[in-house]
């Protein structure tokens, strides 16, 4: 996922209608035609892998991939500026590429690649910053994303380095906290507790003192959001152990006495 916003890619053979057939998918008016056809598409993928040895991605490379990857997120930035400045007329469009990202990002983990596209989403601080100017039943979809990332970190399916781990969470972790109520009441089938777990995973991979102030922060939100908020009680304890039990719980080391020898010469 880089900064080109050409989605297509020079092809050929099998791999030409695998992209093409991901290609229609992703362009598909029809939601209901979208979710099955999303459903087919991914199995093929996972057959064709599957037949060749268990290579990863068969044959349908990794670039192509992150190309289709790349357009939707282009498409996603560009209706993201035109919400954030007041033009509505295409804002469903919104939920439609973050669809198609989450789609895309679920692809890429089970192939074991998406390790590129959580870098290039910690990046996305412009996307973040315009989070709060489009209405939230537009937006949240977005941060399906971010907890499909939290996750895949948080189940070790993601292995990214500790900076990145920190910039997505300093990038999107308000945006995900706004969108959470959005999200539990929104999305069917929502696994809540498996993404409160990523998310708590997730933060225990970084410093402690990165822990403590992201946990705190949590308290105090959680405190004055109750379900609209991840609830994240289990990372919160096992940083507080972390940070504090081991240490308070070793025993105070007793005064080291100092013998000196005295020498009587009488």
């Amino acid at each position: 996922m880089g900064a080109n916003c050409n989605g297509g890619s020079s092809v050929g053979g099998g791999e030409e209608v695998l992209v093409r057939l991901l290609q229609v998918v992703l362009e598909g008016k029809d939601e209901k035609a979208r979710r099955e056809m999303k459903g087919l598409v991914s199995k093929m993928l996972r057959e064709n892998s599957a037949s060749r040895g268990g290579a990863i991605g068969g044959d349908l490379r990794k670039e192509s991939l992150y190309s289709a990857c790349n357009g939707c997120l282009c498409l996603l930035r560009e209706q993201f500026v035109r919400a954030a400045g007041g033009d509505q007329s295409e804002v469903t469009q919104i939920a439609r590429q973050a669809d198609n990202l989450h789609w895309m990002l679920d692809i890429l983990v089970e192939r074991q690649i998406a390790e590129d596209f959580l870098r290039t989403w910690a990046m996305q601080n412009e996307l973040a910053e315009m989070h709060g100017k489009v209405p939230a039943i537009h937006r949240y979809e977005v941060s399906r994303v971010t907890a499909r990332l939290f996750v895949g970190v948080g189940k070790g399916q993601i292995l990214v380095s500790k900076e990145a781990r920190s910039q997505l969470l300093s990038t999107w972790l308000e945006p995900f906290y706004e969108d959470f109520g959005w999200m539990r009441r929104a999305c069917k089938g929502l696994d809540r507790h498996l993404i409160e777990e990523g998310l708590a995973n997730t933060i225990l991979t970084l410093p402690l003192a990165t822990q403590q102030e992201i946990f705190l922060a949590w308290f105090n939100r959680f405190l004055n959001s109750g379900e609209d908020c991840p609830n994240i009680q289990r990372g919160f304890e096992v940083w507080w152990r972390r940070a504090f039990w081991k240490r308070s719980a070793e025993p105070e080391q007793p005064p080291r006495l100092r013998i000196t020898a005295i020498c009587d010469n009488s």
